[in-house]
Parts: C-alpha cells; structure tokens; sequence
C-alpha cells in the first residue's frame, strides 16, 4: 500500500498554533494508496499532521500507512475504522514524536481490545472463550501502562531539582545525602560518609 505521490525530502507540517483548531480532513482508502479529502492537499497535509503529532510529511505518511493496516477487517483497511483512530489520536493530542507513535499504539491496542471483546460475546465455545479472555485481559493491561507512560512521559517535566556546589561556612552545618523536602521538612538519607539528620 502506498500513501502519496513520491517524496524527496520531509518537509515539516504541524502547525504550532492551535489557537484556530479546524475539522481534520477525512482520509479515503484506495486499492493502492491513502487519500487526505481535503480541497487544499497542502492544508489537509498540515492539518492531519497536527492532529497525529506528526513532524514531517514522512512521519504523516507513514503513520498513515501503520493506521491503515491496524484498522483492517479481515486484512482489508476500514475507512471508518482508520477516521475513528485518527479522530481519537487528536482528541488526545500528542505533543511530540513519542506521544504520537505512543498515542498510535494506544488507539490500536484499543482496537485490538474492542475486536476481542466482540469475539468474547459472539461465542459459546468454552476453550475459545478462555483463550479470547486471556488476550482480552493483556491488552486491557497493554493499555492501562501505555496510559500510564503516557502520563509519566507528559510529566517528565516536573522534575526534581539538583543542587551542587553548595559551600559552608564555618560553624554551619551541612547534610551529606540525598535529600528529599516533605511538607515543612527536610529529610536527608544517609550518604556515603554516614552522615544523615533532619532539619525543620
């Protein structure tokens, strides 16, 4: 499957400003390539890559492609499918490369979770029953710690603030450790040399 006419170089299409959000473009599924419907190709280009958190045009296209194929029913791509997968990553809105091909594995395995929860009700069978039940049980978990990195990845920025460099004057005093600050207390850990306390 090939998505558009060949490209040479990426060019970068993710607009930085989303104070103006506009509908993103509806995608159509040929035989052999990926459509963006959208009366400016440029636009539609720019704006899609918004929505999926794409860099450039290589990155659009080839989420594209990866979408397409996880969208299948029965090996073949699924329109409807493919627009709920993309409309899903941009309501959740990747802020970077690693959100967006996160956030695109979290809308597959959501997929893949759905079919097997569909698969789960339409059968009798004991022993499929089981074996559907297990993949629906490791997906539901996949999901809930691709949540749970997506979290921790848009938190990364909180991070704890290193002190160095720190001189003492005579008489003073100083913790030897790593030190952690809770509520209106400094706990200190023991540090190489033993040395540990608390100030208030």
């Amino acid at each position: 499957m090939t998505t558009a006419p060949e490209r040479h170089i990426a060019l970068p299409l993710a607009a930085n400003d989303r104070s103006s959000p506009a509908a993103t473009p509806r995608i159509k599924l040929y035989k052999r390539r990926i459509a963006i419907n959208h009366p400016d190709p440029e636009a539609g280009e720019r704006l899609l890559a918004e929505a999926l958190g794409a860099a450039d045009r290589d990155a659009l296209h080839g989420m594209l492609r990866q979408l397409a194929k996880a969208s299948a029913i029965g090996q073949k791509p699924d329109e409807a499918n493919l627009a709920f997968m993309i409309s899903m990553i941009g309501s959740i809105a990747p802020k970077d490369s690693i959100e967006a091909m996160l956030i695109s594995q979290m809308v597959s395995i959501h997929m893949a979770t759905m079919r097997s929860a569909c698969r789960l009700a339409c059968t009798d069978n004991l022993p499929q029953q089981e074996s559907v039940t297990r993949a629906l049980t490791r997906l539901s978990r996949t999901f809930a710690a691709q949540v749970e990195a997506l979290n921790r990845h848009r938190n990364s920025d909180e991070r704890a603030i290193t002190v160095q460099n720190v001189s003492v004057q005579d008489g003073g005093k100083a913790i030897v450790g790593n030190v952690t600050q809770h509520a209106s207390m400094i706990v200190a850990e023991a540090g190489a040399d033993g040395a540990h306390g608390a100030v208030a």
